[in-house]
């Protein structure tokens, strides 16, 4: 059997793969998650562009919550990526989990986007 690591590259080529077959045009709004952080973006892979960016670092949230790597920090993170990502003129994106499990902080975020206003 494959170690781990490989097979999450695999799963995130996968992925990616998909979505671009399915997106439809819509940028991508990809989540990262670190041991320590959360990130989130809206990238525009035909002009190879991001459009958007949110982070449990950005200006906004930092210093606002007790922990950076818990589940308030991360709803904070999806209403914040909308926020910016509705200013910029995007109202629909394809959520890219990055291969990670749709579960805990990734999930939060995209609740958090979808009530938000972003459609995905």
């Amino acid at each position: 059997m494959k170690e781990k690591t490989i097979r999450l590259e695999y799963r995130k080529e996968r992925v990616r793969a998909q979505l671009a077959e399915r997106g439809n045009g819509r940028p991508r709004l990809s989540v990262h998650r670190s041991l320590k952080h959360l990130y989130a973006q809206v990238v525009d892979d035909a002009k190879g562009r991001t459009l958007a960016f949110a982070s449990t670092l950005s200006k906004e949230l930092k210093g606002k919550h007790k922990s950076c790597k818990n589940l308030e920090a991360a709803k904070a993170v999806g209403t914040l990526i909308a926020q910016k990502a509705i200013a910029a003129g995007v109202k629909q994106v394809a959520f890219d989990r990055g291969g990670l499990v749709y579960h805990g902080r990734v999930k939060a975020v995209a609740e958090a986007a979808r009530a938000a206003g972003l459609d995905f």
